[in-house]
């Protein structure tokens, strides 16, 4: 039986929360290169993520109760999506703009979830979607190519961008394995990650958060905890809900865009020609592979 549309009030509350994800990853995007400029380290960042998020879901238990999965389970979330893609992703933006960092990790997640969904899930690849990932992997060539102009060391950042979002494309398949609904995969990780990172950042990792300004620790407190973690992760799932997945990551698919476009003003990191051109590439490769075409009458 197909499942009726939603109504105009349905509709207009998921596109309300899609455009809200929008601009909270993209903020993530500039808020992860704006630490890095700082005096942070990344390991300072991804200590303030978890703090925020611990603190933020406590709350939280009360409503939707405390999740409980097998330890297995509990385990490969916390790597890949607590640990594993925010750690690589703040050293990313220690070495490469925030315009790396939006091609690299939203460009290329949907791709590497489609690999995996095709190897874990037996997903089928359509046509439409090599055509897609032809046209993001070229715009990344050209955005390659850009980093050896005002950004020589990039490609390091872009190897570390890639290896978060392969964290991620692991989390997002093995959670569609297991069934594991979004509010247990985001209450698990907020939670678990501070007892796990916390002990070790404070007595052997590298920190420099003494010289940092209270006022730009609150902001990645409560920006990385709460929004990035905790908001990002509900909008986006109430978004699906209504408008479902295909509109949901259109819609997100202008990240990389967006996030290029605002890091030129404000954190002067301009894109040369080739650069903006891969950006654009990829947005578009992005939107290919969501976009259903229309059935011919």
């Amino acid at each position: 039986m197909v499942p009726s549309p939603p109504g105009a009030a349905e509709t207009r509350i998921g596109y309300i929360c899609a455009v809200a994800v929008l601009f909270v990853w993209a903020g993530f995007l500039l808020s992860s290169r704006l630490g890095a400029k700082q005096d942070f380290t990344a390991w300072d960042v991804a200590a303030l993520r978890y703090a925020g998020s611990f603190i933020a879901v406590l709350p939280l238990f009360a409503v939707f109760g405390f999740p409980r999965l097998p330890p297995l389970r509990l385990l490969v979330i916390v790597a890949t999506a607590a640990l594993g893609f925010p750690i690589l992703a703040y050293h990313g933006f220690s070495f490469a703009p925030a315009a790396h960092g939006g091609v690299m990790l939203p460009g290329t997640l949907p791709f590497l979830t489609a690999a995996l969904g095709a190897m874990v899930l037996g997903e089928r690849w359509t046509q439409r979607r090599v055509v897609s990932l032809l046209v993001v992997a070229a715009g990344i060539g050209l955005l390659a190519s850009d980093t050896f102009g005002d950004h020589p060391g990039a490609w390091r950042g872009d190897l570390l961008f890639l290896a978060g979002s392969c964290c991620w494309a692991v989390y997002t398949t093995v959670i569609r394995l297991w069934g594991v609904s979004a509010v247990q995969a985001t209450l698990s990780a907020a939670f678990w990650a501070a007892p796990v990172y916390l002990p070790v950042w404070w007595f052997a990792l590298p920190s420099n958060i003494e010289r940092v300004p209270v006022g730009a620790v609150i902001y990645q407190l409560v920006f990385q905890g709460v929004f990035a973690v905790l908001v990002a992760g509900f909008l986006f799932t109430r978004a699906v809900t209504a408008i479902g997945a295909a509109r949901t990551t259109t819609i997100t698919a202008l990240v990389p865009g967006m996030a290029a476009l605002a890091a030129w003003p404000l954190l002067d990191e301009p894109l040369g020609v080739a650069g903006l051109a891969g950006v654009g590439l990829v947005t578009v490769g992005m939107i290919v592979a969501v976009v259903a075409p229309r059935a011919r009458p």
